[in-house]
């Protein structure tokens, strides 16, 4: 969850969102049907934060996020933000009030694939 009272007042070393990615694994799955009757292990991976420019890009979309709370309001964060993470609705969307930080597609590439 992203709370803007705490998201303001924290600064990226010392986030929840970092803390998070720390000690986040990803365990990708190969996908076998909409009924799922088993799915395959592809591997297990870990946000290598030593990588310096994905840390940097990862912080730049936090402070963001943070300064778009600060100067706009929590009610102007939009799943548009961010190269890496990216500010969503929790849940299905649709009215929610909620909102948390999500990985993008090319921040998983690039941990699994390397790109």
């Amino acid at each position: 969850m992203i709370d803007p009272y705490n998201v303001l007042q924290t600064p990226f070393e010392e986030s929840h969102l970092l803390r998070k990615l720390q000690k986040m694994l990803i365990f990708a799955r190969i996908w076998e049907g909409l009924d799922e009757p088993r799915s395959v292990l592809y591997g297990i991976y870990e946000f290598d934060l030593r990588d310096k420019e994905l840390y940097e890009q990862i912080k730049k979309d936090y402070e963001l996020v943070r300064n778009t709370i600060k100067v706009k309001g929590f009610n102007a964060l939009t799943g548009k933000m961010g190269v890496y993470v990216q500010p969503r609705t929790k849940g299905e969307g649709h009215g929610s009030t909620t909102r948390a930080f999500y990985a993008r597609k090319t921040l998983l590439q690039r941990i699994i694939f390397n790109k």
